[in-house]
């Protein structure tokens, strides 16, 4: 099959639209429903800000997998011109070959919008929110889309897989604390898994991943550098959780590329988010307080107090993001 420059390029144009154009709607409906980011401590803005993001980039995400799966099923119109018999004919058989982990893909999704949306409305308590996430990732597990580390063992593949996904949710939780931050870092994270993916030929994960960079990018606009409209929890959730997913779907050890550490390539790309998380999670630790209970002790809160505006700090985050993300796909 040729290289997949239309898909990709529709993958990507197509999910920043969808975002991009649902964004005012999706912030009226968060208006009417009191689904808003009230002032308060450690908070900046001084009026209520729509918690609209989540539910934007989800309709960013949804209607191109929708247009692409009955693109990818017709034979005539404008499928004709959009791709090529070959094309057409090798993501049809990727949809069919991969509908349950697709579907199951697209539910955790929505799994992780809903639990997000139901902490930005009512705040929930933190048991229910992990275990939220904790069902989530286990139907997920279930679906087939797990890690191995090469690990002869079904129950290490649901631990590890299940630990992964609610890890890096919590991570990207964890970073949404200033305008765009977390929304940058999805964006160069999705970016990165998609160059990778698509190097070494699995063209179906690197659309996904290329759909997930324009459905984010649709929204960054909104949200940087002075945000008119957040991630809220259902957003930040629902980028932690497409994170993880992006990040167990290409297979980095292949017969072409037979280095084993390059399993290791997510940690690569997440990096910043992960480290940010297991650095704030041990000095709460240290103080004796609550790992869930938020404080100003992030990478961008340090750079911010350093004398950066909040607006650089989000940049040298990014830049910093994207140069480990740039290393992990040269070591491929």
């Amino acid at each position: 099959m040729p290289f997949p420059f239309n898909i990709f390029t529709l993958a990507l144009l197509g999910a920043g639209l969808a975002t991009a154009a649902s964004v005012p709607l999706w912030r009226n409906w968060c208006r009417r429903t009191g689904v808003m980011d009230d002032p308060g401590e450690r908070k900046l803005h001084s009026a209520p800000i729509p918690l609209a993001g989540g539910l934007a980039v989800m309709t960013g995400v949804l209607a191109p997998v929708l247009a692409g799966a009955l693109l990818t099923a017709a034979r005539t119109g404008p499928s004709r011109w959009l791709l090529n018999s070959s094309t057409a004919g090798a993501f049809g058989h990727g949809f069919d070959k991969e509908a349950l982990q697709l579907a199951a893909i697209l539910a955790g999704a929505l799994g992780m919008l809903l639990i997000g949306l139901l902490d930005d409305k009512f705040e929930l308590r933190p048991a229910v929110k992990f275990s939220g996430q904790f069902l989530v990732a286990l139907m997920v597990a279930s679906a087939g889309v797990r890690i191995t580390l090469f690990v002869p063992s079904l129950w290490f593949h649901y631990g590890i897989t299940i630990l992964w996904i609610v890890t890096v949710v919590n991570a990207f939780n964890f970073m949404d604390n200033m305008d765009g931050l977390c929304t940058g870092l999805g964006i160069i994270g999705a970016w990165c898994f998609g160059v990778i993916s698509a190097s070494q030929g699995q063209f179906l994960v690197a659309a996904t991943c290329f759909l997930v960079t324009g459905a984010l990018a649709g929204f960054l606009p909104y949200n940087f550098p002075a945000a008119g409209v957040f991630l809220g929890d259902a957003g930040s959730h629902l980028t932690g959780y497409l994170m993880a997913v992006l990040a167990i779907l290409p297979h980095f050890y292949t017969v072409k590329h037979p280095l084993k550490w390059a399993v290791l390539t997510p940690l690569l790309v997440l990096a910043l988010p992960l480290g940010d998380l297991a650095r704030v999670v041990l000095l709460r630790w240290k103080i004796g307080r609550p790992f869930y209970v938020g404080d100003t002790n992030h990478l961008s809160h340090c750079l911010a107090r350093r004398g950066l505006s909040r607006t650089r700090a989000v940049l040298l985050i990014w830049l910093l993001a994207a140069a480990l993300g740039a290393l992990a796909c040269f070591l491929q």
